[in-house]
């Protein structure tokens, strides 16, 4: 079993951990608010992820997917809000000049992005199809792929926290700042488009 993991690990980090619509707005809140202020929406983004891979697991997105009214709505919606979230990244004043006064990202929109994230499904899709954990017993393999990529999700989106917020510590000049906010909102657009595609 043990090497089973080692291989379901080694998939889902790079597909899981890659830049998308999740992890880019969780290294760019890191970087516009500091890691501190990031953490209730890096919790959203965790629990958002993990229910996208329970609904794996169960099948339900298999059967939400096939009604095309419900999978245009739910795709509309997650575009509207990356695009709000983008412009909130790409217009959030430098951590120097905003102290506490501008408003974080929150858990709520962190959940929402992370549910109608399209790069989730697919990443996690792939990897949870592609592997198997204990061989020949379905329950045993749905709990220890589940436990394993649940992990992976909070390593992943707690390391790009970090890493936007060390972004930002060296990005004290309000002019870098902004073209570092940027740069995050316009890849955070891009990743979505990408995904979309």
């Amino acid at each position: 079993m043990l090497g089973n993991l080692v291989l379901l690990w080694l998939a889902a980090l790079p597909l899981m951990g890659s830049p998308g619509p999740a992890t880019l707005s969780t290294a760019a809140v890191g970087a516009s608010f500091g890691w501190r202020r990031g953490l209730p929406y890096l919790a959203g983004i965790i629990c958002g992820t993990a229910t996208v891979l329970c609904l794996i697991a169960t099948g339900v997105t298999a059967v939400v997917l096939t009604v095309p009214a419900l999978k245009t709505a739910i795709t509309l919606l997650a575009a509207a809000y990356i695009l709000y979230l983008a412009w909130r990244i790409a217009t959030a004043p430098p951590l120097t000049a905003q102290a506490d006064t501008a408003k974080a990202p929150t858990f709520p929109g962190g959940l929402f992005l992370a549910i109608a994230n399209p790069k989730a499904f697919a990443a996690i899709g792939a990897v949870y199809a592609g592997h198997s954990a204990v061989p020949g017993d379905l329950a045993a393999d749905a709990v220890v792929k589940i436990a394993a990529l649940t992990l992976v999700i909070v390593l992943v989106n707690f390391a790009w926290l970090l890493f936007g917020s060390l972004v930002a510590h060296t990005l004290q000049d309000p002019k870098k700042s902004r073209i570092a906010n940027v740069t995050f909102a316009v890849l955070l657009v891009a990743s979505v488009g990408l995904a979309l595609l």
